[in-house]
């Protein structure tokens, strides 16, 4: 008997403390005690009764909460209340329209677009059928690309290169001069071998132009990795490591040769070296296939734009300099839309998908690949925010060295300019 009434005690308990609650508790509150209670499974019989208890007073509160809802309505909602009480703005008024968010109407875009584009896709397809031609982007049927494919493979012999030197470097084997010379030779050959390949096979558009992008990508990692290790060289010299550790906390080891270190940069999706990286906790498996399935989806969409619409165009037109200008205007019009939309492609595949997809797996933590270019003000700000990677670079590498060494801010802004320009032209 006394297991039985301690049970029943706790009942009336619970029962005393449920009556004394506020009126004010919500009925998902409600719902989730009774979802809680109920997950717990016991063979006991008095724990059913608590149960059947618990749930009756929680219907009463339920019941409760109703009837003052009710209230509320009948005497807080009446005819004689007033419906204006304040000062307000249309939603769509100057003062207000920058306050709010817009995703319906940006939704609402998407879909009009996706609509009279897919109209306009389905129109040119039943005009001019088919034009994919897979040759244009691959060779089947040779093996031309193959030197290709094997300069790419050889490219890490470049970054192995660059350690031995820094390693050599740090151990005093090589002075400085030597130390630059070689970093000149190892960089410059890491560009002109693949270029010097290209020019030589008769390669597919596709490798010629991935090969290109791996080999300039190479070329600026070299670069900062020589650079950031000759300042960090420097610095461990003049300074002993305890002002070191003071002046550059962010750094960490002030100076290291590890090979892994070179290893993670030349994989990260980052053209500045340092010693460590901010770093995620895990990886993200199903985001990371989400990713890839939009990224295959996106990168086929580009390929068939520039299939169906901008090589058809570019081959039927005449030169710009033998037909009349309104001609050659017109045509270049004609292609604006669908350049535009393989360059947005472009952007949303390299740098949104792709970019964090390597971030993702090598758990790399800044992911500020691009800021909000389209509120650009000016062409300035329009560069410096597009392509992030490259700016930062630009600014450790190109920029603040030429303002250390005394040249003038605007002389400093055009040479990182014309920089940027030849790798994003070339």
């Amino acid at each position: 008997m006394a297991a039985l009434e301690s049970p029943e005690n706790h009942i009336k308990a619970t029962a005393t403390s449920t009556a004394t609650t506020s009126s004010s508790s919500t009925t998902s509150d409600l719902n989730f005690s009774v979802r809680r209670r109920s997950t717990t499974v016991t063979d006991s019989p008095s724990t059913e009764m608590m149960e059947s208890e618990d749930l009756k007073s929680n219907g009463k509160e339920c019941d409760k909460v109703t009837n003052e809802n009710r209230s509320d309505i009948k005497f807080n909602y009446r005819p004689s209340m007033p419906a204006h009480r304040g000062v307000r703005e249309s939603p769509l008024s100057s003062d207000a329209i920058f306050k709010q968010s817009h995703a319906g109407l940006f939704n609402l875009c998407i879909v009009v677009l996706v609509a009279i584009n897919s109209r306009l896709i389905i129109e040119n397809i039943i005009k001019y059928g088919w034009l994919i031609n897979g040759g244009f982007w691959f060779s089947s049927k040779s093996l031309r690309d193959w030197p290709l494919f094997m300069c790419c493979l050889s490219l890490p012999a470049f970054p192995f290169a660059a350690y031995l030197v820094e390693k050599l470097a740090y151990q005093n084997y090589l002075p400085k001069l030597v130390v630059v010379f070689l970093h000149t030779i190892i960089t410059t050959g890491s560009l002109l071998y693949p270029v010097s390949v290209i020019l030589r096979c008769d390669s597919a558009f596709l490798s010629g132009v991935t090969l290109m992008l791996i080999s300039c990508i190479v070329w600026l990692k070299l670069v900062s990795y020589a650079h950031t290790n000759s300042d960090m060289r420097a610095i461990a010299k003049s300074i002993d490591r305890e002002d070191v550790q003071s002046i550059s906390p962010c750094v960490g080891n002030p100076y290291d040769t590890y090979f892994k270190s070179l290893v993670y940069f030349m994989v990260a999706p980052t053209l500045c070296y340092q010693s460590s990286y901010p770093r995620t906790e895990s990886v993200r498996k199903g985001w990371v296939v989400q990713q890839f399935v939009k990224l295959i989806i996106f990168t086929g969409f580009m390929g068939f734009i520039i299939e169906q619409y901008i090589n058809p165009i570019v081959k039927n037109s005449q030169h710009p300099f033998k037909g009349n200008l309104l001609y050659a205007i017109e045509r270049v019009l004609k292609l604006s839309v669908p350049n535009l939309y393989v360059w947005l492609c472009m952007f949303y595949c390299f740098f949104h998908l792709w970019l964090n997809i390597l971030a993702e797996l090598l758990r790399f933590g800044d992911r500020e690949f691009y800021k909000d270019w389209w509120n650009a003000r000016t062409v300035e700000e329009y560069w410096r925010m597009w392509n992030m990677p490259v700016h930062k670079w630009m600014v450790r590498h190109i920029y603040f060295p030429c303002l250390r060494n005394k040249i003038p801010k605007g002389v400093a802004i055009l040479i990182a300019f014309l920089v940027s320009a030849v790798f994003h032209e070339s």
